[in-house]
């Protein structure tokens, strides 16, 4: 039993945190109601990621097994050691689905549709003949759409009479984007062997350590771009944190160079102080600028010239 609940990575159940964000910004620009209101709801929401993203890791670890013996540290997973029947783990995924789906009715329509749309992923990236995991590029865009359907769960826990804005939609899915070409980085460099790091994962076959880093830059980019978008837009005085926006980015890709890095597993990641303190400054400067005006920022997001005198 014991090897079951292992493999449905009851401690990767952090990462669900990442709907939080989109319970704040539906709070902060809509009318859905306040967090302390809706407690009951959002802890429903968030065991139902739980549940779902369980699913995902069961099918991930069966289905993974034939190469994952190749990697130094997941040779030791559960599926991989052997002694787990085909048949129970589909039980145990079918379990979790039904479970998850069940939740997931009772916070809401759209909070169900975007579960769905969190197995269908699970579903693409993992299983023959789609298995997206193995083509390059396409690796890191359809495992980080996970993070962005993660902002739209914790949206939907809050309200379903708006759509969230496509701005903070595609700077969340381009952050998660960095956060697994980071992930790939440090694996690649952790392995080192190109020849033993393509058996372990396909599309290492076709990167290399330098486009690699060059796509994580890219999608770092990307992500800051669409979110400097978002603040501009909706509240400009959010524009001053970026700098410590950028200072967390930087941070994160210096981490994926160290030796055995916490980058490579996002769910170790609270260990990491530096970048909880980065993280928490970052933060409590959106907090601040939630309540404080700087009216002359405005004028940065109006379509006029400076007249010279």
């Amino acid at each position: 039993m014991k090897r079951y609940i292992k493999i449905a990575r009851p401690d990767h159940w952090i990462k669900n945190i990442f709907i939080l964000p989109g319970i704040v910004i539906a709070v902060l620009l809509t009318d859905g109601g306040s967090i302390g209101s809706l407690w009951g709801k959002i802890l429903l929401g968030f065991i139902s990621t739980c549940l779902i993203s369980s699913a995902n890791y069961v099918i991930n670890e069966w289905l993974d097994a034939e190469f994952d013996k190749y990697h130094p540290v997941k040779k030791s997973r559960p599926v991989v050691e052997g002694g787990m029947a085909g048949r129970w783990v589909v039980l145990e995924y079918l379990l979790f689905i039904v479970a998850g789906l069940a939740g997931a009715s009772a916070v809401g329509r759209y909070f169900l549709y975007t579960e769905i749309a969190l197995l269908i992923m699970g579903v693409l990236y993992n299983v023959k003949p789609f298995r997206t995991k193995d083509i390059v590029y396409v690796d890191v865009l359809s495992e980080s759409v996970n993070n962005m359907l993660r902002l739209l769960l914790g949206w939907f826990v809050i309200t379903g009479n708006y759509f969230p804005p496509v701005s903070i939609l595609a700077g969340y899915w381009m952050a998660g984007a960095f956060l697994m070409g980071t992930k790939r980085l440090a694996e690649y460099r952790m392995i080192g062997n190109p020849a033993l790091a393509g058996e372990y994962r396909r599309s290492f076959r076709q990167y290399s350590e330098q486009t690699l880093l060059g796509s994580s830059f890219f999608y770092a980019l990307c992500a800051t771009f669409c979110m400097g978008i978002f603040m501009i837009k909706y509240r400009v005085e959010y524009v001053v944190s970026m700098p410590v926006l950028f200072w967390l980015f930087v941070h994160y890709l210096m981490m994926s160079y160290k030796k055995d890095s916490a980058v490579q597993k996002p769910e170790k990641l609270y260990r990491e102080k530096k970048l909880l303190g980065i993280a928490a400054v970052f933060v409590l400067a959106l907090v601040l600028l939630t309540w404080i005006d700087i009216p002359w920022l405005e004028g940065f997001s109006e379509p006029y010239l400076i007249r010279m005198e």
